[in-house]
């Protein structure tokens, strides 16, 4: 009897002993996932500043194309 009841408290033991770190383990994994989350945040702010900075540069690119246009325009009218 007192065999099964140390066989019993050893096995309780080791249990207790495993859950322990599986829960520290977590709490790791936890911190993990929260500093992931952050990062794909950023991640997605800093793509709409690049989406919005493209436009930008776009619309800088017409108007420097619409400028050589005049520029072109005025140095034909000057006979040059």
């Amino acid at each position: 009897m007192w065999v099964w009841i140390a066989v019993v408290a050893i096995a309780l033991i080791v249990l207790v002993t495993a859950a322990v770190r599986l829960l520290g383990r977590l709490s790791v994994l936890r911190r993990a996932a929260g500093r992931l989350q952050r990062r794909q945040e950023e991640a997605m702010r800093l793509q709409a500043g690049a989406a919005k900075l493209e436009q930008t540069v776009l619309g800088l690119q017409q108007r420097a194309e619409q400028a050589q246009e005049q520029v072109e325009q005025i140095k034909a009218g000057l006979g040059k």
